[in-house]
């Protein structure tokens, strides 16, 4: 197989980013939103005229999914989800609440392909001005939100719940916790969006640790290593296909985007004297990405 990296990484945009985080891509507007936990922060890159446009926000900003209407996202605080209409800047409640906020917070999310909205949670370890606190403990739990607003929770006793993809036959989930270094496959039943018993999928990889991931249209994983310095492309077996390096240390999340899903758009943190750490990166790919799960509005 030839290389599935077209060309160097590049800096699409230098913002800083306390921890940039929870990038989704939004074709009708060939523009990137993701998300700066630690600052409070939406970002909105245009592709066509590279500038970013930044929105402010109560608390942390952890996760961002497209809705069945375009004008609208689904957004993730720590402690709530809201409805978000990026044009207007208009907030509206979306009637979920994380039981047991400020202690723990939402983190990872993504919607799957049959119009829930998934999302993980854990001990919370950004105080209110963006300080950091203490990670840790088993807090964590995944949680299902269905269109009409009801809520299941699927998995409890988690340190940092991380990586939420669906293979492209919908027929398995990934879902990872990057404290305990490991990434589970689930069967996964489209018809009730419901999952099956856990088995390990992708386990103690020893550079960094599993933050967020997406899924190429081939079925191949690629998750990004907090603290690693690098991407890894998982095959469906979960064996180690490749590792891309990336220029600095803290690579968080990563989303397909471009008008043929084929750049991988690369979020990260800062670390101590990367000047580059937090920034926006992309790299061109020959594999194409998936499109990405929207929320279906009731």
């Amino acid at each position: 197989m030839s290389d599935v990296i077209i060309g160097q990484v590049a800096v699409a945009a230098p913002t800083g980013d306390g921890t940039g985080e929870g990038a989704i891509w939004k074709a009708d507007e060939a523009a990137l939103y993701w998300t700066d936990i630690t600052r409070f922060l939406i970002h909105r890159y245009d592709t066509a005229t590279t500038s970013v446009k930044t929105w402010l926000f109560g608390e942390p900003v952890v996760a961002l999914s497209l809705t069945t209407d375009p004008a609208r996202l689904l957004v993730a605080l720590g402690s709530r989800l809201i409805h978000w209409w990026p044009a207007q800047d208009r907030r509206l409640e979306h009637g979920f609440e994380l039981p047991g906020a400020p202690a723990v917070r939402l983190n990872d999310g993504r919607s799957d392909p049959v119009g829930n909205f998934w999302v993980g949670s854990m001990r919370n370890n950004v105080g209110p001005d963006g300080e950091s606190l203490e990670a840790g403990g088993t807090d964590g739990k995944l949680f299902r939100i269905a269109p009409d607003g009801s809520v299941r929770m699927f998995r409890e006793e988690l340190m940092i719940s991380n990586t939420l993809c669906w293979s492209p036959d919908r027929s398995r989930f990934y879902f990872g916790d990057t404290l305990r270094n490991v990434i589970w496959e689930f069967a996964y039943d489209a018809g009730a969006g419901e999952i099956g018993e856990p088995r390990v999928f992708f386990e103690g990889f020893e550079r960094g640790y599993p933050d967020g991931s997406s899924m190429d249209a081939e079925g191949y994983l690629w998750n990004c290593r907090y603290g690693g310095g690098c991407i890894v492309r998982v095959a469906p077996d979960g064996s180690i296909d490749r590792v891309i390096d990336m220029p600095v240390s803290n690579i968080t999340t990563c989303v397909f985007g471009g008008a043929d899903l084929r750049t991988l758009f690369v979020t990260s943190a800062r670390a101590p004297d990367e000047r580059l750490s937090g920034s926006l990166f992309s790299i061109r790919t020959r594999v194409a990405g998936q499109e990405e799960g929207l929320f279906v509005l009731s």
